[in-house]
């Protein structure tokens, strides 16, 4: 029986751990819509009008420490310096797609 429970178990962990999605792993197609609507503005290609050394491109996000989800998430949400906050403005599951596209589209070199 403990066997037979012990399989069970193994089992559901490996079911859960191989086939769960990623956290905050967004929707990067219903990203680029929220993006081109509401960050497109400064933020066209890639680019930063307001700062142009602060863009969304790879290594600047890297040399930021804004390479993740999670800082871009906090960003987008609570707004630096001349960015506005979009906390309240955008729903938690736009803000995460934004942040997904933001980092697929910095991988593909905008």
């Amino acid at each position: 029986m403990k066997k037979l429970l012990s399989v069970v178990l193994l089992a559901s962990a490996a079911i859960t751990f191989f086939f769960a999605s990623p956290a905050l792993a967004g929707d990067t197609a219903s990203g680029a819509k929220v993006f081109n609507a509401n960050c497109a503005a400064c933020h066209m290609g890639g680019g930063n009008v307001v700062m142009a050394n602060k863009t969304l491109k790879k290594d600047a996000l890297e040399k930021y420490g804004m390479n993740s989800l999670e800082k871009i998430i906090y960003q987008v949400k609570n707004g630096k310096n001349a960015m506005p906050a979009f906390n309240g403005r955008l729903t938690d599951k736009q803000i995460e797609d934004v942040a997904a596209y933001v980092l697929e589209q910095a991988e593909k070199g905008w």
